[in-house]
């Protein structure tokens, strides 16, 4: 094994120097080099310790060196040992009369058998450089430190950057016994290893607080984040025993006034950084997670689809494969515009919207059409960014209000009942009660949802302001969205989230102005024909999407034209809850005629008279429930429209069926005039 030498580190910097990561690996080349023995290694380890000191980082150099012995559990780890080393220090004579560092390394030992092997070790180092009374400098040290505690010290906390972070400890002492005060009651122990907040995150959203510990366990130093609240608190602080932290119920009150009191004296002392717990626009104009000096701090549920959203592979892969996506297929170039234009809806003041693709037909392409919507911003794998509908409400309702401004993808065969979404279209999810007897902070989002599905997304019964909010594309065989959609899919999973951010980058604001007078030139182009402005709104968001995107991604000159997405419109009627209500019970009728004829045996609905239908009042509330229609809002549309008869302020009428008189409503079957009224239906 070759011999160092001081020149061999000449161009190190003091950076270097101070990294822990790379003092590891330098230490590690010492360890595992072929041919290395015991002395190589130490002759070694004292020339890389002159580095440091003829540079002044003595300290620094010992403070490393501790820190990787102890990862290597002081040695003794199986493949140290299956290199013949032992990892240890060889202090010199000045080592041991004029500095702490090898009286240190046995007194911050926690363990006590392993704490005498330390020191009989050392004490046949003393006496190889001629200290013969090492036992009793020991011993003196050991007595100063317990009588001194902590004064005048500080806690020397790992830091998350590398180095230490030195903190005032106030009251308290650490030894290799743990944390404690000294009180009239006794000694009060806080823990029985070291812990500290080494950093504090501030939520620019919520202004609250959480403070990042670290703990020593096993040899290496572990980090957790926790809301302050939870961490001065004594009976949630006990949480912390989940992650290794020594914490019991008769210890956690003092461990948060402990954590409590540390926080507040050294406040200026911890650095402080800016947090985020969601996705989107932020208030000051950047864009969560595209800035570099704010940390992600929100619910461990939501961190797999945080960090999906991320650059993978290459951006000319992506972009050449989701422009042959977007030539391919009008349907597939919607979607990528519908993902593009979910972050334009704040700055621009529109509404949340859905496009939704869904046919019965496999292999058409719809879920790869959604994975390259998806693609825009982050992973495409299903279940990572892309959600399915295997939610509650309320589920449904934190995740938009996590992404926030990124659009929302869900994938599945089947919708769930539970899915609503007129709620999800408001962008507003319900005020809600806490544990605490107060309320829970009510999430807000716009953005564009992206669904698949076998069946609409909305059925006959829902209502308008659903069926408005949402685009719904039907795909069929052989008119594929996608045309190859295995290739695609491949490409697509190992390039992704390039485009999104630079969409973001070069959206200022006078392209944003741009996209304000598109939006209006394409809405009032959209609303003049026959559909709700609702529906042209949600529409023309998709053609300034497409516009700009191409405009700052794709480059190639083309553009969805208000005529192609007209195709993919509701028209007005079809929009209308009481149109399709009216739809729904003539056709009710129809398939139920048998029971129409006001005579003979069996159930009777009523009677058809005519061209018009006189349907038992209480069989026509049932047949409303079971097509998900309101009987009142029904009726009460019908009678605007003119398509019921009644009398006076009633919906309904009264007609003799079966020699019995019963109120109906009389419905205008399609394409009659109104019929006479008689002297009975009058009296009735």
């Amino acid at each position: 094994m070759k011999i160092y030498d001081a020149a061999s580190y000449r161009n190190v910097t003091e950076e270097q120097l101070r990294d822990a990561k790379w003092f590891a690996e330098k230490l590690g080349d010492l360890i595992w080099s072929p041919g290395g023995t015991q002395e190589t290694f130490e002759e070694n380890v004292r020339i890389l310790r002159t580095v440091y000191q003829e540079r002044q980082m003595d300290a620094v150099f010992m403070e490393l060196f501790a820190r990787v012995r102890k990862a290597l559990d002081g040695g003794r780890a199986e493949s140290v040992a299956d290199a013949g080393i032992t990892v240890r220090m060889i202090y010199t004579a000045d080592d041991f009369l004029y500095t702490d560092y090898p009286y240190e390394e046995i007194f911050s030992e926690t363990n006590g058998f392993r704490q005498e092997q330390i020191k009989a070790q050392l004490e046949k180092q003393a006496k190889s450089v001629g200290i013969r009374n090492f036992r009793t400098l020991y011993g003196q040290y050991e007595r100063s430190q317990k009588n001194m505690g902590n004064k005048g010290r500080r806690f020397c906390i790992p830091n998350m950057l590398g180095g230490t972070l030195e903190l005032d400890p106030g009251d308290w002492k650490m030894d290799g016994t743990g944390i404690y005060k000294d009180t009239v009651r006794g000694r009060e122990y806080a823990c029985t290893h070291s812990i500290a907040p080494v950093r504090r995150l501030r939520n620019i959203d919520t202004s609250d607080e959480k403070l990042t510990l670290a703990y020593e366990r096993s040899g290496s130093v572990r980090y957790i984040t926790k809301p302050k609240r939870e961490l001065f608190d004594g009976a949630k602080v006990l949480d912390l025993s989940s992650v290794g932290v020594a914490v019991t119920s008769q210890t956690a009150k003092v461990l948060a006034r402990y954590l409590c009191e540390i926080e507040d004296i050294n406040y200026d002392v911890i650095p402080q950084q800016d947090s985020v717990g969601r996705l989107g626009w932020l208030e000051d104009g950047r864009f969560s997670p595209y800035v570099e000096d704010v940390v992600f701090d929100g619910d461990a549920a939501y961190g797999r689809i945080f960090s999906a959203i991320r650059e993978k592979g290459s951006f000319d892969e992506w972009l050449k494969c989701a422009v042959e996506c977007r030539n391919y297929s009008r349907t597939a170039q919607i979607m990528l515009a519908a993902s593009f234009a979910s972050v334009l809806i704040r700055k621009i003041g529109r509404l949340s919207f859905f496009v939704h693709l869904w046919g019965v037909d496999s292999e058409t392409g719809k879920t790869v059409a959604l994975m390259l919507a998806a693609s825009v911003w982050g992973s495409p794998e299903i279940g990572q960014y892309v959600q399915t509908f295997r939610s509650t409400q309320v589920g449904h309702e934190k995740v938009a209000a996590f992404l926030k401004h990124i659009p929302m993808c869900i994938d599945e065969k089947q919708l769930d009942s539970k899915f609503d979404v007129y709620q999800l279209a408001e962008g507003v999810g319900k005020t809600r009660g806490n544990k605490a007897g107060g309320i829970d902070q009510t999430p807000t989002w716009n953005l564009s949802v992206l669904t698949t599905g076998e069946t609409p997304l909305t059925g006959s019964g829902v209502g308008a302001g659903a069926v408005n909010r949402v685009i719904d594309i039907e795909c069929r065989n052989p008119e594929k969205v996608i045309e190859d959609g295995l290739k695609t899919s491949r490409i697509l999973l190992r390039n992704h989230g390039h485009a999104g951010r630079r969409f973001i980058e070069q959206l200022t604001p006078e392209l944003l102005n741009e996209a304000d007078r598109l939006h209006q030139t394409y809405f009032r182009e959209l609303a003049g024909g026959d559909t709700t402005e609702k529906q042209a709104g949600a529409a023309a968001m998709i053609l300034t999407a497409d516009h700009l995107a191409d405009k700052l991604i794709f480059k190639t000159g083309r553009h969805l034209t208000a005529g192609e997405i007209s195709a993919f419109l509701q028209t007005r009627s079809a929009v209308s809850a009481g149109s399709r209500g009216y739809d729904y019970i003539c056709d009710w009728v129809a398939l139920n005629s048998a029971k129409f004829a006001g005579e003979g045996t069996g159930d009777s609905y009523g009677l058809i008279d005519g061209d018009y239908a006189y349907i038992n009042r209480t069989v026509f509330r049932k047949s409303c429930i079971e097509g998900g229609y309101d009987e009142r809002a029904l009726l009460s549309w019908l009678r605007a429209n003119s398509l019921i008869l009644t009398r006076g302020r009633a919906f309904t009428r009264g007609k003799r069926i079966n020699g019995v008189n019963v109120e109906c409503v009389v419905l205008k079957l399609p394409g009659c005039g109104v019929p006479p009224e008689t002297e009975e239906d009058m009296l009735l």
